[in-house]
């Protein structure tokens, strides 16, 4: 939330060039108020559990947030129970005379395919395309991020030589920017993905500001001018026992799976994992959510 101070404060200058929010009194005295609007594609197969997660992290807001839960009508879910969804979930087309403040696609197992040749494909260009006009701001994560940079910016993903799983040290590259706000030097985030977009290819288109890498897992995070688009290459939303489970999965499938790195407690799998991000996860939802909130008009019948 913004702090209302006189004009002519000597600090305001110094808090606005940190891109503090700061507001004077006649225009806070100005504003209409109302609860944000959430829309959330869930493309996870564990739903529950992420839409679990998503929400943990919206609702530790000061700021009341409606959200709508969103599913594939091109694609049938398989590990989500059908009353869960045809209770709780709702489709495009139901909701595409509707206007957003915030957009959250998450990640999705189909890395290692072409963009082209998942399922749903067309039905993510649409929802993208449609965005532009009836959201202000749209988060991706994971999959999402690579997907949402190659259909709006040409960047494209990189096959890996094995699962980037674990727990990777990140450092804020652009600590001024709204998004990082109160971030230290170096904070963690999960990741679990084959596939990559190269740091070198954020870095070369213009529209795209690359604002925490990794020197291990690569690019974390970056975004558009205005937090239009904002991009999550890792997992912050994750919970403690997320990674845990996912090994556990891919070894009871018999896939090749290592251990996670810099996650369980001395690296033994039968010790307890570390939550090593579970405070910059909530700050950086915060601070997605108050720049949003300073943004978006409050009338959203207009669009973008």
């Amino acid at each position: 939330m913004p702090i209302c101070i006189p004009l002519d404060l000597p600090a305001r200058e110094i808090l606005e060039n940190e891109n503090i929010f700061v507001m004077d009194r006649e225009t806070a005295s100005a504003q209409d108020i109302r609860p944000l609007r959430a829309v959330i594609m869930n493309l996870m197969p564990t739903k529950i559990a992420t839409e679990t997660q998503l929400l943990r992290l919206l609702g530790n807001s000061p700021l009341q947030i409606e959200v709508d839960l969103l599913q594939t009508a091109s694609y049938t879910p398989k590990n989500t129970p059908v009353e869960h969804l045809e209770r709780f979930y709702t489709t495009f087309d139901a909701i595409k005379d509707n206007y957003y403040d915030m957009l959250i696609i998450t990640g999705a197992p189909v890395e290692t395919l072409p963009f082209e040749e998942v399922a749903y494909w067309q039905e993510f260009c649409d929802i993208v395309k449609w965005g532009k006009a009836h959201v202000y701001s749209t988060l991706y994560i994971c999959w999402a991020a690579q997907a949402g940079l190659y259909l709006l910016h040409g960047i494209n993903k990189y096959p890996l030589d094995k699962k980037r799983f674990g727990v990777f040290e990140s450092s804020p590259l652009k600590p001024n920017h709204p998004l990082l706000r109160g971030f230290n030097d170096m904070f963690y985030i999960p990741h679990s993905h084959h596939t990559e977009v190269a740091v070198e290819d954020i870095s070369t288109e213009k529209k795209v500001e690359l604002l925490a890498a990794s020197k291990i897992a690569g690019a974390d995070i970056a975004a558009t001018s205005g937090c239009r688009n904002v991009f999550v290459f890792g997992h912050l939303e994750y919970e403690t026992d997320t990674l845990k489970n996912e090994y556990i999965r891919d070894l009871t499938a018999g896939k090749p799976i290592e251990i996670p790195v810099n996650y369980f407690t001395d690296d033994n799998p039968d010790k307890a994992p570390v939550n090593r991000w579970r405070g910059h996860a909530n700050l950086f939802f915060a601070n997605w959510i108050n720049t949003v909130y300073q943004e978006t008009p409050y009338d959203l019948s207009g669009g973008f």
